[in-house]
């Protein structure tokens, strides 16, 4: 039983009060993060899984955009955010979105709390920016420190000036994947800024930044978030 409710069980108590036929879900009961998976021994007649530290190499070389996920405060909290790389579109009917989350995240259970979130999609020039929400613990409270944002229209969310784009959701589903979180939402408003997107996306590859411009050249920098 409580394996169960360490997983699947869990993902079924955060929809329960997540959901509300569309609408910001109320103020609900603070949720710990959830507990890693249960380990297990290997057996002879198989092959170990790689090291974290190969699986980071290599995987590293996927580039991706960059995000940062926001959320509106309850209960007097200030609002949450934090940078997403694992962020892609998923269905045009209907239109939904889905990110991915650590299952220790200590940002996540007041995302899971508003019910809401919006995709700030970063542009080229704003890594300093994603760094300031890659922070996590005691730091949360100061990620919004100095960054201006207007209330997204449709949930509330924190919609970051200045970014290429941004997506306005309601989380439609919550599934667990291993030491990971899959949140589907689903797009109940979006828009871009021209001019912000002129200047080309924010990529992550290889544990830096870097940016692809209008005429298709790529500039790895040196910085890491």
């Amino acid at each position: 039983m409580g394996a169960m409710m360490g997983h699947a069980g869990m993902a079924d108590v955060a929809l329960r009060y997540l959901r509300s036929a569309g609408s910001p879900a109320p103020a609900a009961p603070r949720l710990p993060p959830l507990p890693r998976p249960a380990l297990r021994a290997v057996r002879a007649d198989e092959s170990p899984p790689p090291h974290t530290e190969d699986f980071r190499t290599v995987l590293g070389h996927f580039a991706s955009g960059v995000t940062v996920i926001t959320a509106p405060g309850a209960d007097g909290e200030p609002p949450a955010g934090f940078a997403c790389q694992s962020f892609a579109s998923l269905s045009l009917d209907p239109p939904l979105v889905v990110f991915m989350v650590g299952r220790t995240s200590t940002t996540w259970p007041r995302v899971a709390r508003a019910g809401v979130f919006c995709v700030n999609i970063l542009g080229s020039g704003q890594g300093t920016l994603c760094r300031g929400f890659a922070v996590s613990g005691a730091q949360t409270a100061d990620k919004f420190t100095g960054v201006p944002h207007t209330p997204a229209p449709a949930t509330g969310s924190p919609r970051i000036e200045g970014v290429p784009a941004w997506v306005d959701c309601v989380i439609h589903a919550v599934h667990t994947a291993g030491d990971h979180l899959i949140v589907v939402g689903r797009v109940a408003a979006l828009g871009e800024d021209e001019n912000a997107a002129s200047a080309g996306p924010l990529l992550f590859h290889r544990s830096g930044f870097g940016t692809f411009d209008a005429f298709g050249t790529y500039d790895e920098r040196a910085s890491r978030p």
